[in-house]
C-alpha cells in the first residue's frame, strides 16, 4: 500500500456536511458504491501535452479506489478527448452530462474550452470544478456560481511579472506574444494591471497568433524587429517550444517571461533545447520535480511513489503530472468534506470551502484557500529562472 500522507492544516477541521443520503435527483452519477465525474481534455490536437494532466487525475483516481474509494465509494473517472476544440468541448461536455451522467465536469482544460460550455453548465447548475486554466474568470462566483479554476490567475502572473519589470527593469521596452483567446488576453490585462499608466510607454510591441497556425516563426520576427529587450509569452506548449527555438534562431536575447502553463521541462524546455531558454523567467507555484532541491521533500517523494506504482514509465520531468496530483488531491478533500450528501449543491458549498489545505506538490508557502467569495484556490507564486539545467528559485513568495 502506498504510503499516502494525511491531509493535515486546517482544512482536516472543516465540518463535514451531516450525513445524508442525497436523493437520486439531487445527486446524478452517484450510487451507494460509487461517484462519476467527467472530464474533456486535449488527448490529440496542437495542445496534446496536456493530455498527460488527465492521465495523471486517472493513475491518482485508480490509487484512491485501491485504497477503497473516499467514504467508501470508489471515483468512476471518464476523461473524453477535445482535441483543444470548443465545438468539440460542446459535444464532449454534453455527452457526459446527458448521456454518461456524470455528477460534475472536473479538471476540464483549456480556455477557450472551458468558456464554450460555462454558461450550460452553470444554467443547468453542474458543478465546473477546478477548471484546468488561469483565466481570471473561473473566479466569477457572482456570475457563474457553479465554475471554479484551481492554479493561479494568468493576469495575477502577469501583474507579478510587470511589478518585477518596474522594479528591476524600469526601462525596459516589452514585446507580447499571445494566443488570441482569453487565456492569451489575460496576460495583456495582467501588464495593464501592474504597469498601470506605464503600459503604453514600456510595452512597444503586441502580436497574437491562433491555435490554427503551424508557427509563430513571422510574430517572432515582428517582435524582435520592435526593438524589445524584454519578451512576455503567453502561448500552449507547442508554440512555446517554437517560441524559445525561434527567438534563439534569430540570436534575439531578450528578457523572457513564459507563462507558468508552459514550463514544463518535459514537454516545453526539452524539445525546445534546453540552452535556449536559458534566463527565461516564470512564476511557479508547484515544486519542479527535475530540481535536486526536492530529492529529500517528504512530499515529492510522495508524489514520486505514486508515480512508480501508478504512472510506471511516465515521464517524471513533465510538471504537468505534479498538476494532476495536486488537483485531484484537492478533488478528494472535497469529496470528503461532502460526507454522504453528495448533491450537486453540495460538492459546490465544499468546493468554496477548503481551508489552508497542504498540498505536497505545491512550493513551501502556498495552501489552497477558498470561500463562497473566492473562487481562486491558489493566489500566490514564487519567481523562478531557467539556469540551462534546472529552474533556480529566487525571491520570495507573492500573494495577490
Amino acid at each position: 500500500m502506498l504510503n499516502r500522507r494525511t491531509l493535515l492544516g486546517s482544512a482536516a477541521l472543516v465540518a463535514v456536511a451531516p450525513v445524508l443520503r442525497a436523493h437520486a435527483e439531487d445527486a446524478p452519477g452517484v450510487t451507494a458504491g460509487a461517484i462519476k465525474l467527467g472530464n474533456t481534455n486535449p488527448h490529440s490536437g496542437p495542445a496534446s501535452a496536456y493530455g498527460a494532466i488527465a492521465n495523471a487525475d486517472t493513475a491518482y483516481f485508480n490509487m484512491i479506489n485501491e485504497q477503497g474509494g473516499v467514504n467508501g465509494r470508489k471515483i468512476d473517472f471518464i476523461s473524453l478527448d477535445d482535441a483543444y476544440s470548443p465545438p468539440k468541448t460542446v459535444e464532449q461536455t454534453r455527452r457526459l452530462i446527458e448521456q454518461d451522467g456524470v455528477a460534475f465536469i472536473f479538471n476540464g482544460l483549456g480556455t477557450p474550452c472551458q468558456s464554450a460550455v460555462r454558461a450550460y453548465m452553470n444554467a443547468h447548475k453542474v458543478p465546473q470544478l477546478f477548471v484546468a486554466t488561469g483565466a481570471d474568470k473561473w473566479g466569477d462566483y457572482a456570475h457563474f456560481p457553479w465554475t471554479m479554476g484551481w492554479q493561479p490567475s494568468y493576469r495575477t502572473e502577469a501583474a507579478i511579472y510587470a511589478k518585477y519589470l518596474l522594479n528591476e527593469k524600469p526601462q525596459s521596452k516589452i514585446a507580447v506574444l499571445y494566443q488570441n483567446d482569453d487565456f492569451g488576453k489575460d496576460y495583456l490585462l495582467g501588464l495593464k494591471d501592474g504597469l498601470g499608466a506605464k503600459y503604453g510607454e514600456m510595452v512597444v510591441k503586441e502580436a497574437s497568433y491562433e491555435t490554427t497556425d503551424p508557427t509563430i516563426d513571422s510574430q517572432a520576427v515582428t517582435l524582435q524587429s520592435s526593438g524589445a529587450d524584454v519578451l512576455v509569452t503567453a502561448a500552449t506548449p507547442k508554440w512555446a517550444a517554437q517560441t524559445i527555438r525561434k527567438i534563439a534562431e534569430l540570436n534575439w536575447k531578450p528578457l523572457h517571461f513564459m507563462t507558468n502553463v508552459s514550463v514544463s521541462v518535459g514537454a516545453v524546455i526539452k524539445p525546445a533545447g534546453e540552452q535556449n531558454a536559458a534566463g527565461m523567467i516564470t512564476g511557479a507555484y508547484q515544486k519542479d520535480p527535475t530540481d535536486p532541491k526536492w530529492a529529500n521533500d517528504a512530499g515529492m517523494q510522495e508524489w514520486l511513489a505514486f508515480m512508480k506504482k501508478y504512472m510506471p514509465g511516465a515521464d517524471i520531468s513533465d510538471n504537468n503530472h505534479t498538476y494532476g496530483f495536486g488537483v485531484s488531491m484537492t478533488m478528494e478533500q472535497v469529496l470528503k468534506q461532502c460526507g454522504n450528501d453528495l448533491s450537486r449543491g453540495n460538492v459546490m458549498k465544499q468546493a468554496a470551502n477548503l481551508k489552508d489545505l497542504d498540498i505536497p506538490v505545491l512550493l513551501p508557502g502556498i495552501r489552497i484557500n477558498t470561500s463562497p467569495t473566492n473562487f481562486h484556490p491558489i493566489r500566490a507564486m514564487q519567481l523562478q529562472r531557467w539556469t540551462g539545467k534546472g529552474w533556480e528559485l529566487f525571491g520570495s513568495v507573492i500573494s495577490a
